[in-house]
């Protein structure tokens, strides 16, 4: 699952977290902002391509800082699984 959320916050910041369960109302506006922003940047490529550029290298940086961000989401949350007691 850590895979999967951190690659689906990377294409799409806010997927990941709804999938680990993280933050549900934020995550449900950051992809609604995000789609807004791909929106945005793809309409820009032709008439503005130097601000196209600027909004693509913008985008990609967030959203590595979001994929990382998901990696150490679900890295605590498989570490606290592992530390609560096993129910017998």
């Amino acid at each position: 699952m850590k895979y999967l959320a951190t690659a689906a916050n990377f294409f799409f910041p806010g997927l990941g977290y709804l999938m680990l369960r993280h933050k549900i109302v934020q995550s449900l506006g950051w992809l609604a902002g995000v789609i807004g922003l791909t929106v945005v940047e793809l309409q820009l490529q032709e008439p503005m391509p130097t601000l196209y550029w600027t909004m693509f290298a913008s985008v990609l940086v967030m959203n590595t800082m979001f994929a990382v961000d998901a990696w150490k989401v679900a890295s605590e949350q498989e570490a606290a699984r592992v530390r609560e007691p096993a129910l017998a």
